[in-house]
């Protein structure tokens, strides 16, 4: 595998010597001095051109980085429509094992990038002086933030009432639409409350990681293990254990929340808790 300095050397170098690239980013982890390198980082490489249709034309110019192990053009597919207007971007997996996720945007987009940039970016060619404001890579944007009181209600009220989805769908002995539901909101903001739980104690100036992949550094032990032990799916039995240690660890720390922050702890818990017992009993005693 080339190292990342191989592989700098390589992206910027093409960029240099050829005229239709003025201006190189690099965007994501690799910018973010609070998150330790590995070799499973990808390349986060943005090229603003003066001819993108020279660059779509033929694909060979990209094996300059690399051989491809396999490649995604996001913006040529039909079944995931683009969200990137006139930027064209490659994913690609080399066989050496690095992976690069590199964006053509037009010259004349430079500001539109900035404008919609997480912050998490640095100039490594810049031919034309174009940017003239100093670019310093952050992760501002994904620091732990104070919820309000409505959100906090909000987050309350999202938890509860799609856990009765959950419910609903074990009791259906359906058990995909369940997983789908508690994957996919209920622990997505059993998570958002513990980081707010987190933020609440240690302040909000750092960030968890996107999808929450820090969180483990600031949990006790106990919540850790119960969490990992929420991501169960495997069988009917498991799935409801699953659901009720997210009862029990959102109950925990939307307590620990409403308390610190003077917010009132709603009455979603009572009664969901009491409706999920009655239908997790009935649906045991009816074998």
């Amino acid at each position: 595998m080339k190292d990342e300095q191989e592989m700098m050397e390589i992206l910027v170098g093409l960029a240099a010597n050829d005229s239709r690239i003025r201006l190189v980013t690099l965007e994501g982890s690799r910018t973010n001095p609070n998150i330790p390198s590995d070799p499973f980082q990808d390349f986060d490489i943005a090229y603003f051109v003066t001819d993108m249709d020279s660059f779509k034309a033929d694909d060979q110019w990209l094996t300059n980085f690399g051989k491809p192990a396999m490649m995604q053009k996001p913006e040529a597919m039909e079944l995931f429509p683009s969200e990137l207007g006139n930027w064209f971007s490659y994913i690609i997996l080399f066989e050496d094992g690095n992976k690069l996720d590199l964006t053509l945007i037009p010259l004349n987009e430079v500001d539109d990038y900035f404008e919609q940039s997480d912050g998490l970016v640095k100039i490594l060619l810049d031919k034309d002086g174009i940017v003239q404001h100093e670019v310093i890579a952050n992760d501002r944007q994904y620091w732990i933030k104070k919820p309000t009181a409505q959100e906090f209600d909000d987050c309350c009220n999202e938890f509860w009432m799609t856990s009765t989805y959950v419910v609903k769908g074990l009791a259906r002995k359906e058990i995909l639409f369940a997983v789908d539901h508690l994957n996919e909101v209920v622990r997505p903001n059993l998570l958002r409350m513990m980081s707010w739980e987190i933020g609440s104690k240690l302040g909000y100036s750092f960030s968890v990681g996107k999808n929450y992949k820090f969180i483990d550094r600031y949990l006790p032990a106990d919540s850790w293990e119960d969490l990992l032990a929420t991501c169960s799916g495997n069988g009917y039995s498991n799935m409801w254990k699953s659901l009720f240690i997210c009862y029990e660890l959102f109950r925990k720390y939307s307590k620990a929340v409403a308390e610190t922050l003077a917010y009132p702890y709603p009455d979603y818990d009572q009664v969901i808790t009491l409706y999920t017992e009655n239908i997790y009993r009935y649906h045991n005693e009816a074998g």
